[in-house]
């Protein structure tokens, strides 16, 4: 089984290791990270590079797709190469996922008409205009499709991915192996629970705003 995580210019770079952590330990597949280019891509911060080992071209028909989000998933909603190249990985592929604002490329190619879909709960009204249903959920599966709140959510995805193509019991090994049992010191991981000003500072600083992308 060949797994495809999609690099670009400013993704989140947890958004991208959080499944290869999760999802790159499932037992006799191959993990491969694909840009437009090989070599380093840096990531939404700049101060931290992942290397693209293959070209998209390299990689057309992956068994699993998944593509990350960030501050540079804004001007990928343009880039006609990356749109292509998912529509036709997804048309063979047996699963086609997502985290945080990854969706967002799902949806611009199209995929998510009509289906559930989550993204990071800022970004959550962009997806209506692409005919998705937006839900506030942390992961969501739609098929074959199964997308990711923000950032974090991407650890979970992996978890629901490998609990449904291996069994539970890898899976929960997985999550024993990289020992992940959060216990935040702060309860304001979602907008629902974090104190209002915290929420208010965050919107303040969204680069979507009023459904409209900023820097």
């Amino acid at each position: 089984m060949q797994l495809a995580i999609v690099l670009y210019d400013r993704f989140t770079a947890l958004d991208a290791v959080g499944p290869y952590e999760t999802l790159g330990r499932l037992p006799g597949s191959e993990l491969v990270f694909v840009a437009e280019r090989t070599g380093p891509v840096r990531s939404d911060n700049g101060s931290l590079a992942l290397t693209a080992d293959r070209t998209l071209a390299d990689v057309p028909r992956p068994d699993v797709v998944v593509v990350p989000g960030g501050p540079g998933q804004t001007p990928q909603m343009a880039n006609t190469a990356l749109l292509d190249w998912i529509r036709a990985a997804d048309a063979t592929s047996t699963w086609t996922t997502s985290v945080c604002t990854g969706s967002l490329l799902l949806a611009a190619a199209g995929l998510l008409r009509g289906r559930r879909a989550t993204s990071h709960w800022l970004a959550l009204p962009e997806l209506r205009g692409f005919g998705a249903e937006p839900t506030g959920e942390r992961v969501v599966t739609d098929g074959k499709y199964v997308t990711a709140a923000g950032v974090s959510a991407g650890i979970d995805m992996g978890l629901t991915l490998l609990g449904r193509i291996s069994g539970d019991t890898v899976a929960q090994a997985v999550q024993l192996g990289i020992e992940y049992d959060p216990q935040p010191p702060y309860d304001a991981g979602s907008p629902d629970r974090a104190p209002a000003e915290v929420v208010e500072l965050l919107r303040s600083r969204s680069r979507f705003i009023l459904g409209e992308p900023t820097t």
